[in-house]
């Protein structure tokens, strides 16, 4: 993946990010992410340092996410 296209990506996460804080009223935890300093207008920083803190913003929406799910539905097509 290009620069660029990570870059956008982190852009999308971090609105995801905000809409379910907007939306379902959970503070999502992304210490881990605030910590690194990276921005998706931080262009000037590394492809690398952009690819960790997508990794660690999916991280903590997801696991804020797994925490609500009571029952898993298994994979199966009809």
């Amino acid at each position: 993946m290009k620069k660029q296209e990570l870059i956008h990506l982190h852009g999308l996460l971090a609105e995801v990010s905000a809409d379910v804080e907007t939306h379902f009223g959970s503070e999502l935890d992304l210490s881990t992410y605030e910590e690194m300093g990276v921005r998706p207008t931080s262009i000037h920083k590394s492809k690398t340092d952009h690819k960790a803190a997508v990794f660690a913003l999916a991280r903590g929406i997801t696991e804020d996410m797994g925490e609500d799910v009571e029952e898993r539905v298994p994979a199966a097509a009809d």
